[in-house]
């Protein structure tokens, strides 16, 4: 609502002002003449204009929409507001405004000189307001100057106090404004920022709010309405307001609409008559406002948006990157895409269901860009109230799926393997690097624990019959061998290993990991049994490094994003070559034998997850299971050239709940079919065979035949070693299971 000073204040504080020396005879100049004065002596430059004056930069609302650009996943805002152009605008709206607030914008110069002589009689001189003076160009220059992200609080009340300087330099800015702007660009940037009540600003958000309909949709009852709220936005607003009171505004607005000619007098009563059809409607902000349909999106927007505060092209500091978001007015694409996204979904409730506390949290990344496809586990991203002892059940913000606050991670047990194969090809080992893998392996590291052997680690393998015996890369990391890795990190060292896999993306948000990657990496034995938490969007994305022959690319959740001038920001992809290409070729060879498909070289001889081969019908694939400790995780990550997908079942509140080593074929099954429905209509892409010298080394193949092949048509229980320690914490000397 616009506060008006009466004329025993304004008028001689207006020309004290202005017409200095003048103060006696201005007490005597006619209105018109006077008013005249303060005008011309008022007008300045356009170029002295403030810049938010010559290029707002009001506040708008973001949009975030899956990768189809169709999709929205949720708005973000402070301010409920979204710019559109002028033929954008219903024409009867246009007229509307123009009528109810400023009859005469088409023929003043920013400010009307009658208007104002008009309101100085009519208010008098006692002190109160019936009538007002404000163009719709100076309201425009107050509304600006007030919403002005780039002022603080206080300097927005200052530069829209109610003073007599304050009322002299908006006359002055609307005259400049009006001096370079049209009328119809004035008009479009009025009806843009005006508020309308309801949390609406903007004709664009209140022809949404109040009607869930665009702008250039209004008929002419409705814009009468929406005009008539601007005068007093709440006191008028037909939600949570007066309707009665709203109407009658309306009815005022159409009788203007008459006497400016915009409508005929027919068209006013037949206006008049209509009912108001309300269709309130609540934009959504933030992600725990994505459709309850679709709340699985939450995890998705979570993550985008913690990746949004930490990119400096948004901001230089936390807080301008937040304000850019939410005032920003950014339509951002993001790589979310629906299909790989219902996928996971469906399969994700298949294996567990939203009423068990266990989760299975599942990430999907493509290679060579590094972007978030899918992100699903079956919890509401929601801030409802949980049952008494469930933090994360069934509802739940934390970031379940990419980690970070409260959640470190999970153990994913023999996944970590294939860091320590990476570390040996570099090192010049090839992949047919023989050892006779014992039941029980004696290493270096000490070890208090009960089942140590005379003081020192000892891992050994659950199934000997299956695992035991001479084995190379291939069949070890087929049939995850722990004592053949156990053996092949001590040689090219566990540091060397836990290095690989920061270089891969792994970080350790677990106190104890950090510790032990910083300090103690040298002894960390167990590291290559997968005793570090990590979680799946990291291990979906270093299998992806593989797959994309050694380039790694930080996660990414966007595909574009556009200023609302329409500029595009630069996101990019960050990618870095940290593999030679030939390695990685050579460890996704040996991770072609878990999934039950062949290596170029025909090595493959067992393997974990072998009905993945047939969910991919025959598309090539590689990957690796993983279990912990007691099968307290289970865990399955698989790549082709175009997508890498990764589970961990697990029970996030609680370590001590082994999901157990039943639902691995789940975890298996699930990962693999949204892979296969992800890659549905896609072309098949085969993996680069390895040269035959990191296959075989210099000298060919060596050492003595595998064990016989095995039936692949079911897969083989995956190798696990029991051993002390709990999944959250990653431990030097007492490693967990294969």
């Amino acid at each position: 609502m616009r506060l008006r000073p009466p004329l025993n204040r304004f008028l001689p504080l207006l020309l004290c002002g202005l017409l200095a020396g003048l103060v006696v005879a201005a007490a005597v100049l006619p209105a018109n003449l006077a008013l005249g004065l303060v005008v011309r002596s008022a007008a300045g430059a356009y170029a002295d204009l403030p810049e938010v004056l010559r290029t707002p930069a009001t506040a708008q609302r973001s949009y975030l929409y899956a990768r189809d650009g169709r999709t929205l996943i949720t708005t973000f805002y402070d301010v409920n507001r979204t710019d559109v152009g002028i033929d954008e605008i219903a024409p009867v709206m246009r007229q509307a405004i123009v009528a109810a607030e400023d009859t005469r914008f088409y023929r003043h110069t920013g400010v009307d000189l009658k208007g104002l002589a008009r309101a100085a009689v009519a208010n008098g001189l006692g002190g109160e307001v019936r009538q007002g003076a404000s163009t719709l160009t100076m309201q425009y220059v107050r509304n600006v100057l007030k919403s002005d992200p780039t002022l603080t609080q206080e300097e927005r009340e200052q530069a829209t106090a109610e003073t007599v300087g304050r009322k002299l330099q908006e006359i002055r800015y609307a005259v400049a404004l009006e001096k370079q702007l049209g009328k119809d660009e004035i008009l479009n940037r009025y009806l843009n920022i005006a508020y309308f009540g309801a949390g609406a600003y903007g004709i664009a958000a209140a022809s949404e709010r109040y009607f869930d309909k665009t702008p250039a949709q209004l008929t002419l009852g409705e814009a009468a309405l929406l005009a008539g709220l601007v005068q007093s936005p709440e006191a008028y607003s037909p939600i949570g307001g007066d309707l009665d009171a709203a109407v009658a505004r309306r009815s005022y607005v159409l009788d203007a609409m008459v006497g400016t000619g915009a409508i005929s007098r027919e068209q006013a009563d037949q206006a008049r008559t209509e009912p108001v059809e309300l269709k309130p409607t609540e934009q959504p902000n933030g992600c725990v406002a994505v459709p309850s349909a679709h709340d699985d999106w939450g995890f998705f927007c979570d993550y985008l948006r913690r990746w949004w505060l930490e990119q400096p092209a948004f901001g230089s500091t936390v807080e301008e990157r937040e304000q850019a978001l939410r005032r920003g007015g950014y339509t951002v694409v993001t790589s979310l895409d629906p299909v790989a996204q219902a996928s996971a979904v469906r399969n994700v409730a298949d294996v567990y269901g939203y009423d068990n506390p266990r989760a299975l949290p599942v990430a999907a990344v493509e290679p060579g860009t590094g972007r978030v496809r899918a992100m699903a586990v079956n919890r509401h991203y929601s801030l409802a109230d949980n049952p008494a002892g469930q933090v994360n059940h069934p509802n739940t913000v934390n970031q379940l799926v990419a980690g970070g606050g409260a959640i470190d991670g999970y153990q994913a047990g023999s996944t970590f393997k294939l860091f320590t194969m990476l570390a040996a090809l570099e090192a010049g080992l090839p992949l047919d690097t023989g050892f006779d893998a014992p039941s029980r392996l004696p290493t270096r590291y000490p070890d208090d624990g009960p089942d140590n052997c005379n003081g020192t680690w000892c891992p050994g393998n659950a199934n000997p019959e299956r695992m035991d015996g001479y084995r190379t890369m291939w069949d070890g990391f087929g049939r995850s061998v722990n004592t053949y890795f156990v053996w092949l990190s001590e040689r090219v060292g566990p540091a060397k290993v836990v290095e690989l896999a920061q270089r891969l993306g792994i970080t350790f948000r677990a106190g104890t990991d950090a510790a032990f990657a910083a300090d103690n990496a040298a002894n960390w034995g167990s590291f290559t049994l997968g005793v570090a938490a990590t979680t799946p969007l990291e291990l979906a994305n270093a299998y992806a490094t593989v797959a994309a022959e050694g380039v790694y690319c930080a996660p990414l959740p966007v595909e574009s994003v556009t200023a609302p001038d329409g500029t595009a920001v630069p996101v990019q992809p960050s990618c870095r070559r940290v593999l030679d290409p030939d390695v990685a070729r050579a460890a996704t060879d040996a991770a072609r034998c878990p999934v039950g498909q062949q290596s170029a070289f025909g090595r493959c001889d067992g393997g974990t997850a072998t009905g993945v081969a047939r969910i991919m019908d025959g598309r090539p694939v590689a990957g690796k299971t993983g279990s912990s400790e007691q099968n307290a995780t289970e865990t399955f990550v698989a790549f082709t050239p175009q997508l890498a997908v990764a589970g961990i079942a697990a029970n996030p509140d609680d370590p001590t709940d082994s999901v157990g080593g039943p639902v691995q074929s789940q975890v298996i099954a699930a990962v693999a079919q949204i892979m296969a429905d992800t890659l549905k209509g896609q072309p098949v892409r085969p993996f680069t065979p390895p040269s035959a010298a990191l296959a075989f080394g210099a000298d060919g193949p060596s050492g003595p035949p595998s064990d016989p092949p095995v039936d692949r048509r079911a897969g083989q229980q995956e190798n696990r070693q029991p051993a002390g320690g709990g999944w959250r914490s990653g431990l030097a000397g007492t490693g967990t299971t294969g």
